[in-house]
């Protein structure tokens, strides 16, 4: 691990002006993805700003008909909210599948969304029911968000503040997880909001997309059988030691097919 400035940020403003004033600084969550990395010597940052002691990043909130998750909020507190769990229980699962353990109780939904990582959870979650990223400066919607493999719609010194999710009539999330890390190799959230269906799905891709065809077709009939003949195509999916390209497209059916018989039950 190369040397670094250590800062501790004690609000979101004091983050926002020390990651402009240094002169490569990364901004420090849980850090699951970033500590490894700098072990492995991959990045070599001149600061790191940990955001782990601003009250204000931490909690989450029922309000109506939006639920609340601030950016520091550790993956295994949204796996066991109450609220979480009365809203958007399928967001629940998402969270309690993350990893292990150790990554639940150390990891941070800002954290994740704000790294992009084309296999991680969250941006299924985000992108599928619909959720709005707010920053330090400005309020992101899930469409716009993800931009490409580790790249978002944050601006240099934006920060995550919290996600705001829309509570669904009904969704499910269900992924076919790889065994040794837990990462997606593809999955799927859909959710269902009157007549309004979205399908979120990472892990097969370089980042977090919709399937527009399938969304059409569960509008029509929400069921699984709706969308079992839908073939997504394979052309600009992700092909690696795990998986192909043509089996993650096959897996995206699967995994749609399970995630809204998870949504109905």
């Amino acid at each position: 691990m190369y040397s670094f400035e250590y800062r501790r940020a004690q609000s979101v403003a004091e983050a926002a002006k020390l990651i402009k004033e240094v002169d490569d600084g990364k901004i420090l969550a849980g850090g699951m993805t970033l500590i490894p990395t700098l072990k492995q010597r991959l990045a070599q940052p001149s600061d790191l700003i940990d955001l782990g002691k601003i009250p204000d990043l931490k909690g989450i909130t029922l309000s109506g008909k939006t639920l609340t998750i601030k950016a520091m909020t550790r993956h295994f507190d949204v796996a066991t909210s109450a609220d979480v769990k009365k809203a958007i229980p399928a967001l629940a699962v998402l969270a309690g599948g993350i990893g292990d353990p150790s990554v639940r109780h150390r990891g941070t939904i800002g954290g994740s969304t704000a790294n992009a990582d084309p296999a991680a959870d969250y941006p299924a979650g985000i992108v599928g029911l619909g959720a709005t990223i707010e920053t330090n400066q400005r309020k992101i919607a899930a469409d716009d968000f993800f931009t490409g493999l580790f790249e978002t719609a944050l601006e240099p010194g934006e920060l995550i503040i919290a996600v705001h999710f829309p509570v669904p009539d009904k969704a499910g999330y269900i992924k076919f997880a790889h065994l040794a890390s837990g990462y997606a190799t593809c999955g799927v959230m859909v959710s269902k909001t009157g007549t309004a269906v979205r399908v979120g799905v990472t892990g097969a891709g370089p980042s977090a997309f919709r399937v527009p065809e399938m969304e059409a077709a569960l509008a029509k009939s929400f069921t699984p059988d709706a969308i079992a003949h839908i073939k997504y195509p394979p052309d600009d999916l992700l092909s690696d030691m795990h998986a192909g390209a043509e089996y993650r497209a096959h897996l995206v059916t699967v995994m749609a097919k399970r995630a809204v018989a998870a949504a109905i039950a």
